[in-house]
């Protein structure tokens, strides 16, 4: 929003202006889930065994691959939110859909890795890497919630989506890092 924009708004009366209280609801149900998902994690007795690694050697090596597809189609996300958002200048009307699109497959992505993660190995906190892994696991899945309930929302302020993307695609990165990233640098890439 330029300063202009800024100074437009601010001088709205009061019940025009853009506040947080669209942004309650989506923020409750997001920090729901988040939380919803580390108490499962922490008292769902973990199997050891959730997904079948169809394709791949080992869940551990479906799970990175599948991760890193989604990470890649985050940074799908981020550059075909930059043009929307004229902060790339391109004749681009293709942007919106590879922007809806890239997102779902990511999403659609990361549902078999988080399953197998709760439900076979469950939220631990014993290692740093894998208690970080944990929170940020959960902490994606509530950030993505308020992302999604707040697109439809009128009168959110105009920060509200790049900050949700940018928290889930941070929070993506973060999974990324200490998941596939470190398979592939201690285990070796395979398939």
């Amino acid at each position: 929003m330029s300063d202009m924009e800024t100074t437009q708004v601010s001088r709205l009366p009061r019940g025009q202006r853009q506040g947080l209280g669209p942004l309650l609801v989506p923020l409750v149900v997001g920090g729901l889930v988040a939380i919803a998902l580390g108490v499962y994690g922490r008292v769902h007795a973990p199997t050891g065994y959730a997904v079948g690694p169809s394709g791949f050697s080992a869940p551990l090596a479906m799970k990175s691959w599948l991760t890193t597809g989604a990470f890649l189609l985050a940074v799908v996300q981020v550059f075909s939110a930059l043009v929307m958002w004229g902060k790339i200048k391109m004749n681009a009307p293709w942007a919106p859909a590879l922007h809806r699109w890239s997102g779902r497959a990511a999403f659609i992505l990361t549902i078999p890795v988080a399953f197998h993660c709760l439900y076979a190995l469950g939220t631990q906190f014993d290692v740093p890497r894998v208690m970080i892994h944990s929170l940020l696991g959960c902490f994606f899945y509530g950030v993505f919630t308020v992302k999604m309930l707040a697109l439809p929302k009128r009168g959110t302020p105009g920060w509200t989506l790049p900050l949700l993307g940018g928290l889930t695609f941070t929070a993506l990165t973060g999974l990324w890092l200490t998941s596939s990233l470190w398979f592939f640098t201690t285990i070796g890439v395979k398939l």
